[in-house]
């Protein structure tokens, strides 16, 4: 009678970070601002309303960026070559940065034109027909603002996150024209059109700073959140014993791929085929977590003073001793052990997985 591995590793395909296509995102996007451009430039000529020039004007920019976008997005999808072996995923951050210069550039527009409106007031005519048709096109740029930050978030897309909150961003600013051209229909002070539009702009620099912010970050390699280092680091404790030990754990992000590397310790007695069939359940663990991450294994004897210290910045791993003064118990010996975690415990070689070493 045939038993069940404890540990049964994923195809190799599936652990290696795909790459996707999500231009059909950016192509909705450059539609919403083609739209939406329309439909501003109609309402401004009606009411003649600084506010709505300006919430047209950053329309233009949107179309622009959704451009900038759809060939970031492209590129991003390219696979790995023999120039680019970990693939083009980065291009997405320069998208991100280009959304935030764009950003700045429509604020800047918005709030000169608003001073330029403030020291030479002109009345708003029209006021119900041109607030109809922005509110109508700011629900488009709402909805697709909707489906690319959930998208962003789905695919760990920083360029549709970014595309997003710049479409959201015109929400707002056509929320505060709405806002300013009511106040003038209603007390009929006209300097109150432009004071919000100012206001607006102030707000859309917030916005471009925290994507350039982002965008930086990403081009410098940053690690995965702490949340995900963190279980990674407990996904690894449960393979700890009084012979198996991590250490050296780091992390990092590339638009919406994740890597990972850690050093797996052993006895320097065991085999490579103990070692290597170890290190496919560790990265079998990782994987049925966390999906598509190119995760990297490099075993180390225990024994050997060169095997520690390798790194001036890393994530912790909890180590035999902390999980034994934690619980109570040794590793291996508990409920809900890792699967293999006793034949380690016992010497023995991990079971049921098999696999090419890396």
């Amino acid at each position: 009678m045939s038993t069940t591995p404890p540990s049964v590793p994923l195809p190799v395909a599936d652990r290696i970070p795909q790459t996707r296509d999500l231009s059909r995102f950016a192509y909705l996007s450059i539609a919403a601002a083609i739209v939406t451009i329309t439909l501003k430039v109609v309402a401004w000529q009606i009411t003649g309303s600084v506010g709505l020039l300006s919430d047209a004007a950053e329309s233009v920019v949107n179309l622009v960026a959704a451009v900038a976008v759809l060939i970031a997005l492209k590129v991003a999808a390219m696979p790995a070559d023999k120039n680019h072996h970990f693939g083009h995923s980065k291009a997405e951050y320069f998208s991100a940065a280009l959304e935030g210069q764009m950003i700045f550039i429509a604020a800047l527009v918005i709030m000169w034109t608003a001073v330029e409106r403030f020291l030479h007031p002109q009345p708003i005519e029209n006021v119900g027909i041109g607030l109809g048709i922005s509110v109508f096109a700011s629900a488009i740029n709402g909805g697709v603002s909707i489906v690319l930050l959930r998208a962003g978030r789905k695919h760990r897309s920083l360029t549709l996150t970014a595309d997003g909150k710049h479409l959201m961003t015109d929400v707002w600013t056509s929320a505060g024209v709405v806002v300013g051209v009511l106040l003038v229909g209603i007390t009929g002070i006209q300097r109150l059109d432009p004071i919000i539009a100012f206001l607006v702009g102030l707000n859309i620099v917030i916005t471009g700073w925290k994507l350039l912010q982002e965008s930086v970050e990403g081009l410098m390699d940053v690690a995965m959140s702490k949340e995900d280092n963190r279980e990674i680091a407990e996904i690894l404790a449960g393979f700890v014993t009084s012979e198996v030990h991590f250490h050296a754990l780091r992390t990092r992000v590339a638009g919406h791929h994740r890597f990972a590397e850690v050093h797996v310790l052993v006895p320097g007695a065991w085999t490579v085929q103990q070692g290597h069939d170890l290190m496919e359940e560790v990265e079998t663990a990782v994987h049925e977590r966390f999906g598509e991450i190119a995760l990297t294994c490099h075993l180390e004897p225990s024994e050997d003073p060169r095997a520690y210290g390798d790194y001036a910045a890393e994530f912790p791993v909890p180590t035999h001793e902390d999980i034994v003064a934690a619980h109570g118990s040794t590793p291996g010996t508990g409920a809900g052990t890792t699967p293999g975690a006793t034949d380690r415990a016992a010497g023995g070689a991990p079971g049921g997985a098999t696999g090419t070493a890396r």
